[in-house]
């Protein structure tokens, strides 16, 4: 019995590797084909053109779109850790009716589908003149992460033991000593789980970021890629290129903490 679960988790792996591999597979053999070859996506290219990439990189000014990525993910992501675990530090520890109705209220906010309030959203956020402003598109990508942001740093609060804060109390430690100098750095794990989770939806932003980052300036990378698409012109290799170069910090940031993902994940879900 054993050895069937066995292949059949092995199976099931194999599947899964080959449905994630194939996107960027055929990503790659389209940034690598010329703009005039018309042969099958599966099919490799038979030589080495490396202009897509140059093209994608420099007439659509990637690097600058890089740079509002990076400036957007490290607010946002800044706003999310310190604000999320604050947040969920009483709604662990203190079950009081009033913090329980809280982090349920956070948990349903989850549900609620984001582009069902872009029309009032768009229209608020004109008369505040917060379009095409980094703190603005910020404030969104707050609102929309930090519930699953305190729901996973509230399960993985409610595993460390009651006991630790008795005794730093104890000791003299103030409730934010405590919580900074104490239970912070025990959050390593939930915190890169919640960078990868979060910090991909933020990265890869397409349909908040298209209706409120309309000037060339501040504009992200799906955004910049979607103009090689329009009714006179559609450069394939150039949009597979950019997508290729754009994926590669999240990437390397997943590699860097996919040794906290998997238990962060599980102890963040467990307990609530």
């Amino acid at each position: 019995m054993r050895d069937r679960n066995g292949k059949l988790n092995k199976i099931l792996i194999i599947v899964l590797i080959i449905f994630y591999a194939v996107p960027f597979y055929i990503l790659t053999t389209t940034s690598l084909k010329k703009d005039m070859d018309v042969s099958s996506k599966w099919k490799m290219p038979s030589y080495l053109y490396l202009n897509s990439f140059t093209n994608a990189w420099s007439k659509a000014n990637l690097g600058h779109a890089f740079l509002n990525n990076i400036i957007i993910l490290v607010i946002s992501m800044t706003a999310l850790i310190i604000l999320g675990s604050l947040a969920a530090y009483p709604l662990a520890r203190n079950k009081s009716r009033l913090n329980k109705f809280m982090y349920y209220l956070f948990v349903s906010a989850m549900i609620v589908p984001p582009l069902s309030i872009l029309v009032p959203l768009y229209q608020f956020y004109s008369r505040i003149h917060a379009m095409n402003t980094f703190w603005g598109i910020t404030l969104i990508h707050l609102t929309f992460q930090l519930p699953l942001t305190i729901f996973l740093y509230t399960g993985f609060i409610g595993t460390i033991p009651r006991e630790l804060d008795e005794a730093a109390l104890i000791d003299g430690c103030s409730r934010f000593g405590l919580f900074f100098k104490i239970l912070f750095p025990l959050l390593k794990p939930v915190t890169a789980t919640i960078t990868i989770v979060t910090g991909v939806n933020i990265w890869n932003d397409y349909q908040f970021s298209l209706f409120f980052l309309q000037k060339s300036q501040v504009q992200t990378i799906t955004v910049t890629l979607s103009r090689f698409f329009g009714e006179h012109a559609n450069y394939v290799s150039w949009v597979a290129a950019g997508s290729l170069l754009g994926s590669i910090p999240m990437i390397i940031i997943y590699l860097f903490l996919q040794k906290y993902f998997i238990s962060g994940l599980s102890s963040g879900a467990v307990k609530g």
